[in-house]
């Protein structure tokens, strides 16, 4: 391998949130966000930034918007022009702001359920109906949405919250089911909010496809947004931008913006705008590291954790491990008191989630094999 994957930095002390939540005993395995240092073309272009010592309000360049449109064709052949892109400090804020813009108070808003919990949280903050819809769980471990149940849901307009890949439960949706969910939507009048930010962490071949490529009508009433935050791991430098390319939407969304979100700081724009035209090759290394990670965290599942199961991720970093066996009132509690590993709650992202938890394996192989380890040695305690 070109880049060191297997290199374990000390974060204490650098103001991680995922590394400053519990005491320095405890391994952190919970938030999105990876232990991998982020791709030298990226570090290499910020410290040339740098050498320019002016920090001020910043806008996207037209080189920017190039670099994102030429990925978009490259990756997904997806065609967006330039104009098409509105850039934010983030995905949460810009479902918000779409949430605000386009649903009615008496329309419902539907969250695919377990879901990432902003959205989760985000039609309350607009005092907007929500509709929690379940995925139906399959016999092979994978997730399907109940067609039937989500047009009932969204019978008089509103929206879909949609997470593809699915956080936390990996799923990559398919071209078919995609498309039976977007003409749903179109058949009820609804508006797509489609978070794709893990669009390019895909396994085993599989290729993301962005809803609003589905079809012209399609792309009228969908919001896509994604970021490089994810992929090439630089969430804190909060740079994000939506997609929308129906001119009339853009105008109606990007007017919601007024007075909660202002310019994206240019070290974002900058380490964005890198990413994106000279990051392919550490992405490509990047997501053979990962899947190897998956396939090695599925094994270990299988064979040292007893009682715990998991189906198998097609996209993300995030594995979504089900505790019910265990028989534990509270298996997030247990395995941070117990194993010393600080893992996400089931119940943050859906009240049905209780036995279950979200571990990130989006890190040295060593640090993945001292999770699993401190979990198996708990499990084995349990049992004397």
């Amino acid at each position: 391998m070109t880049f060191d994957f297997d290199q374990v930095f000390d974060r204490h002390g650098t103001g991680s949130t995922k590394w400053s939540r519990y005491p320095a005993d405890v391994l952190p395995m919970w938030v999105a966000d990876m232990d991998f240092a982020a791709p030298p073309a990226i570090i290499q272009a910020l410290q040339k930034r740098l050498e320019h010592p002016m920090l001020g309000y910043s806008v996207a360049q037209d080189d920017l918007r190039d670099a994102i449109v030429a990925d978009l064709w490259s990756k997904y052949a997806w065609r967006v022009q330039p104009q098409e892109l509105v850039f934010l400090p983030g995905i949460e804020s810009g479902f918000n702001m779409a949430l605000h813009a386009l649903v009615q108070p008496q329309q419902n808003v539907v969250v695919q359920t377990p879901n990432y919990p902003p959205l989760r949280h985000a039609p309350g903050h607009w005092q907007l109906n929500k509709v929690e819809l379940d995925f139906d769980a399959l016999a092979d471990g994978t997730y399907a949405t109940p067609l039937d149940t989500l047009r009932q849901a969204l019978q008089g307009g509103g929206a879909l919250l949609l997470s593809n890949p699915h956080n936390p439960l990996g799923k990559v949706f398919p071209r078919e089911e995609l498309q039976a969910v977007a003409d749903i939507c179109l058949e009820q009048d609804a508006w797509i909010i489609s978070d794709e930010i893990h669009s390019e962490l895909c396994f085993d071949g599989r290729v993301h496809i962005p809803t609003a490529s589905l079809s012209p009508q399609i792309a009228k009433r969908t919001i896509t947004l994604m970021s490089a935050s994810k992929a090439y791991n630089i969430a804190g430098l909060k740079t994000a931008f939506m997609i929308i390319q129906d001119a009339a939407l853009l105008h109606r969304v990007n007017h919601a913006r007024c007075g909660m979100v202002d310019s994206v700081n240019p070290l974002g724009l900058e380490a964005t705008r890198v990413a994106y035209s000279e990051g392919g090759p550490w992405l490509t290394e990047l997501m053979a590291y990962l899947q190897s990670n998956r396939d090695y965290l599925v094994e270990a599942v299988r064979t040292r954790l007893p009682g715990v199961t998991m189906n198998i991720p097609q996209g993300t970093y995030l594995a979504w491990l089900d505790c019910t066996a265990l028989g534990l009132d509270n298996p997030q509690q247990f395995f941070l008191e117990q194993a010393k590993v600080g893992l996400s709650a089931g119940l943050d992202f859906g009240d049905n989630a209780r036995q279950f938890v979200r571990l990130n394996f989006g890190c040295p192989r060593a640090l993945l094999e001292e999770g699993i380890a401190r979990m198996e040695r708990s499990l084995r305690n349990r049992q004397v």
